[in-house]
């Protein structure tokens, strides 16, 4: 069996972010190696993912895909998946359905209400219907990203006119409409899950805003997850296993199960909560999460009986399942 380790770097991107990436990837490339398996990794530059792809026989290779773009293309996540699937290759992570439904925030939103699960009342509001918006404090996000992108502080507002204000920022900004919902200020955690029959919940993260007063500070900005040398980064802290008693992990475990099943999750997701009033509203689905060592999914694996080498090796034996001639030998092994 050979395993590509795809992944996407935007020539656009500081150097920083540029170093880092391929840092992290190498870390998945290296763990394969490490656990005896042939494999190969492919740094995407360009729209052009079917140029890599040809170089691969779709029936002795397994893609283990780390893309979120096609570089050059926003919001192109689902066509990396959709061109991967369309050459025949069997692939780590979610489908192309599940990953176009994550970046429509409305839409999951309301699936997610269809399940039972809370989330924060919302809308997608225009500038000019700002006034007609009455909960307090607000959050206004992109409708349609991920990474907590355009997320500063001043995305959390206590007025009309700040309110607006934001939503032309990111309407500006983005070219896209803009999420508005009640701002949750309470704990919040974040809840990983892989395995496919059945799933397995892994030890929940809390994110700890302990080092903020201010409401605004308390939450995951972009600089939080991606700028090493800023406050949030530093002084947001990852408590794992969070401290919460029996009866309060059992219902956000039951949560994040009818969640998983109900929007076809496969290999492995990430969902964030926040909690008040001592019910979780979920505030996002993440498929195709952030495995990187530093991240709350590794974290999680730590406390597990897993090493990262067996964390990347595992995921790829979860899609290894679904290929037409490794699927029965893989299983067999089981």
């Amino acid at each position: 069996m050979k395993v590509v380790v795809l992944y996407d770097l935007d020539p656009a991107w500081d150097k920083s972010e540029i170093r880092d990436a391929r840092k992290s990837n190498r870390a998945i490339y290296d763990s394969l190696i490490a656990e005896g398996i042939e494999t190969y990794i492919e740094e995407l530059g360009t729209p052009f993912l079917e140029r890599i792809l040809e170089k691969y026989n779709p029936d002795d290779t397994i893609i283990f895909n780390l893309c979120e773009t096609l570089p050059g293309i926003p919001n192109s996540e689902k066509r990396v998946v959709q061109t991967i699937e369309d050459s025949g290759f069997t692939y780590t992570g979610n489908n192309s359905d599940l990953i176009d439904l994550s970046y429509d925030k409305q839409r999951v939103k309301e699936l997610l209400v269809s399940l039972g699960i809370a989330v924060p009342a919302g809308a997608i509001l225009a500038p000019e219907a700002a006034a007609d918006w009455n909960i307090f404090p607000a959050i206004v996000k992109p409708s349609h990203e991920h990474c907590s992108l355009n997320i500063t502080e001043r995305s959390v507002v206590y007025d009309t006119a700040s309110l607006r204000e934001q939503i032309i920022q990111v309407n500006r900004e983005l070219k896209q409409p803009a999420l508005v919902e009640d701002f949750i200020d309470g704990r919040e955690f974040r809840v990983s899950v892989w395995n496919n029959d059945p799933p397995e919940i892994l030890p929940v993260v809390e994110m700890s805003f302990a080092a903020f007063t201010d409401p605004r500070r308390r939450l995951c900005t972009y600089e939080s997850k991606f700028a090493s040398g800023s406050e949030h980064y530093r002084k947001i802290e990852s408590i794992v296993p969070a401290p919460l008693d029996y009866k309060l992990l059992r219902k956000l475990e039951k949560k994040v199960l009818k969640t998983w099943k109900g929007f076809g999750c496969l290999d492995y997701a990430r969902f964030d909560f926040r909690m008040r009033d001592d019910e979780f509203y979920l505030l996002d689905i993440n498929p195709n999460a952030d495995i990187s060592r530093n991240t709350s999914f590794a974290l999680s694996l730590e406390m597990t009986n897993y090493s990262y080498n067996q964390m990347v090796k595992r995921i790829v034996m979860m899609a290894a399942e679904r290929h037409p001639v490794y699927g029965e030998k893989v299983l067999a092994i089981a």
